[in-house]
């Protein structure tokens, strides 16, 4: 952030706020992560805020601080409305296009209210009256530590605060072995467990939360792997019947697509999973090296995200999907292969 959008933060925050806090649909460790740790810092600096999410979120981020405050505006639609309405400040937090709403964007883009974005993806929408954007970060959640350093309010995180915080850049960076950790990122980290993030119950909270259904269900998805040596790629299917026998829930199969990265010589690891009630085939991407899926994925699938991890969806069937998916490789062969 620049001096100039430091110095209107701080005039905005300095007059009592009616903040909502919004992350993308389907919000992951790091949306949750950011949207609570920025509620916690608001709510200590006396501001009513509220994080309104626009749909339900996998339950092993649901252990978080103050986790029970968040209104779900599928559940909760007429308080999360009413807290939309009233809002004078609008912070959107982990996406950049008001289309990463869902059913919100209609109503930000209604709202009367000054934006505020903190967001790490690449080719953010001129939507908010400050921008703090930068693809370089490991997360959001790392650019909430810095927000609050930028108001010389480093000193005000407390316990549940660095919990938040530390759960959102472990997840978003894997446990920290993606290139985005740096130097600067370990940095953070320890001083959050200085101020009180407890890592070992963050990870076991997050991590040890296997059934034997979702187990059943990765066995499944390792069971349909394709692996395509000509092209460094693996991919996996996984269709809505498959889902139902082994009783999918939201975030059941959260880091399955890791797991083609594992495998020596991939660089490009795919899943496809079929969601009946949306009509649609949703899709994550991860590469490794210098190829770019989330050019990948804005080309050819809908989608976009970070260089070596991007979402995506289909219209057609998974059948149909992979089929397309697979003929698209031959252009790609050189770049996967260098």
């Amino acid at each position: 952030m620049n001096l100039a959008d430091i110095k209107a933060v701080e005039k905005l925050l300095s007059l009592p706020q009616k903040i909502v806090i919004i992350p993308h649909k389907n919000p992951d460790g790091d949306a949750i992560g950011s949207t609570l740790a920025l509620w916690h810092y608001l709510k200590n600096r006396q501001q009513k805020a509220t994080v309104v999410s626009p749909n339900d979120y996998p339950k092993f981020l649901k252990w978080m601080p103050e986790n029970e405050t968040i209104l779900n505006f599928e559940s909760k639609n007429s308080q999360a409305l009413a807290a939309l309405q009233e809002a004078s400040l609008i912070f959107t937090l982990d996406f950049n296009h008001f289309a990463r709403t869902g059913q919100l964007a209609p109503l930000l883009e209604a709202s009367q209210a000054k934006f505020i974005m903190i967001d790490h993806h690449q080719a953010p929408d001129d939507y908010a009256d400050i921008t703090y954007s930068d693809v370089s970060m490991s997360s959001t959640c790392e650019m909430v530590y810095n927000f609050i350093e930028f108001l010389g309010d480093i000193d005000s995180i407390t316990p549940e605060i660095a919990d938040c915080i530390y759960t959102g850049i472990m997840t978003d960076t894997g446990s920290f072995k993606f290139s985005s950790t740096t130097s600067r990122t370990h940095r953070i980290v320890a001083d959050l467990i200085d101020k009180g993030a407890n890592n070992t119950k963050i990870h076991t909270k997050t991590y040890n939360t296997n059934s034997p259904s979702r187990l059943h269900l990765l066995g499944t998805a390792l069971k349909n792997m394709v692996i395509l040596e000509a092209y460094r790629t693996a991919y996996i299917t996984l269709s809505q019947e498959e889902l139902d026998t082994y009783e999918y829930k939201k975030g059941d199969t959260e880091g399955f697509v890791n797991y083609g990265l594992t495998l020596e010589g991939i660089r490009l690891a795919v899943i496809f999973i079929e969601n009946k009630e949306e009509g649609i085939i949703k899709i994550s991407f991860r590469s490794e090296g210098d190829f770019s899926v989330n050019e990948f994925a804005r080309k050819h699938f809908n989608g976009g995200g970070h260089d070596n991890a991007a979402g995506g969806r289909s219209d057609v069937s998974i059948e149909e999907t992979a089929k397309y998916f697979i003929s698209l490789l031959e252009n790609y062969k050189d770049k996967l292969n260098a």
